[in-house]
């Protein structure tokens, strides 16, 4: 359910993730509405929660999906 189809892909979700989250922290006095913006799509590129990610790296591990498989 919360698999990606890669563990790169995955990676690469939560480190663009991280980059919003840390965005919507520092850009806050600057647009409240930047702000919700950027907090919307770290919701999205997580999927939910940052504990819901890591279950679905957990997930993509488990069934092997490493960067060289497609």
């Amino acid at each position: 359910m919360y698999c990606s189809s890669s563990i790169t892909v995955h990676l690469l979700r939560g480190a663009a993730a991280l980059a919003l989250l840390v965005f919507a922290l520092f850009f806050n006095p600057y647009g409240m509405v930047l702000s919700g913006v950027a907090l919307v799509g770290a919701v999205v590129l997580l999927r939910g929660c940052p504990m819901c990610w890591m279950m679905g790296l957990v997930e993509t591990m488990r069934k092997g999906k490493g960067p060289a498989s497609t």
